[in-house]
């Protein structure tokens, strides 16, 4: 365990548990929100990566929608920075582990996808993500890539924060059930990371790449949704066809991820979302 931690994005819902284990676990580590480091900015990013270090990028565009109609910033901020942070890495022999995101696939077939896939995104988000995924290997850069869904957390907007605040209104929720994927918590993202992180420190280590990582058991939005409200008298939930609920990005229908190569490499295993849910749930409660 060693190496200083250099936390990019760290105000958004994985960024935060990031920093939050890593103090916990008296890890030296420096953390920049978006308003301290925009990652687009070259002087800004050799300023903080300044030399052999472990960079985590939790910074990215992640409104999938409003990337339809703003692909530039997207791409700016999903593929230009993390171009700038790896090629920097690389510059100064630092470790980079960058968060992508199952949208790189096109959720064909009902198969959870490997490392190995093929990517074809379906968005202007996906683009985005796989190009950020083909700058930092194009780099040189000693890094781990890790791919995650449906992540959810005490902090920020996530599909748990929305369920909750669409139950207060009273109103009847339609929500999608034909989409099948594995709810990841942020907390859990986070102690991969720092497992990682761990592993990638020590000499020789040789196992690079890209890895998958995500929650168990693999569920619809509808069934997830469920779960969320399973406690709240009165919320209406109504299950609807992805092919009726109109959104200005297509989304993938299977974005089931094959999580083995991480279990084998660092023994990390796939956290069950269920025994996280309570504890986001009281944290979000806690902190409206």
């Amino acid at each position: 365990m060693s190496g200083e931690l250099v936390i990019l994005g760290a105000e958004g819902q994985v960024g935060r548990e990031v920093a939050a284990a890593a103090r916990r676990a008296g890890r030296p580590c420096r953390a920049y929100g978006h308003g301290a480091l925009d990652i687009a900015d070259a002087r800004a990013i050799d300023a903080a990566i300044t030399g052999p270090a472990t960079i985590v990028n939790c910074a990215a565009y992640t409104a999938v929608d409003r990337a339809e109609s703003e692909p530039a910033l997207a791409q700016r901020a999903n593929a230009y920075g993390p171009g700038l942070i790896a090629a920097r890495c690389a510059a100064v022999g630092a470790i980079l582990l960058h968060l992508s995101t199952d949208y790189v696939f096109d959720g064909s077939g009902d198969t959870p996808r490997d490392e190995t896939a093929p990517v074809a995104p379906l968005n202007a988000y996906g683009r985005s993500k796989a190009d950020g995924e083909a700058a930092i290997r194009r780099s040189g850069a000693r890094h781990v890539i890790l791919r995650v869904s449906w992540v959810f957390g005490a902090a920020g907007m996530n599909f748990v924060r929305t369920m909750r605040r669409l139950r207060a209104s009273g109103r009847e929720i339609r929500v999608v059930d034909d989409v099948v994927g594995g709810p990841t918590p942020a907390a859990a993202i986070a102690e991969a990371l720092l497992a990682i992180h761990d592993a990638a420190s020590a000499p020789r280590f040789d196992g690079w790449g890209t890895y998958h990582f995500a929650g168990t058991p693999d569920t619809t939005w509808f069934d997830f949704a469920r779960r969320i409200l399973a406690d709240t008298p009165g919320a209406r939930l109504a299950p609807v066809a992805s092919r009726d609920y109109p959104q200005a990005a297509p989304r993938p229908r299977n974005c089931r991820l094959d999580c083995a190569r991480i279990a084998a490499r660092f023994g990390i295993a796939r956290p069950r979302w269920e025994d996280h849910l309570p504890a986001v749930i009281a944290a979000q409660r806690e902190a409206s």
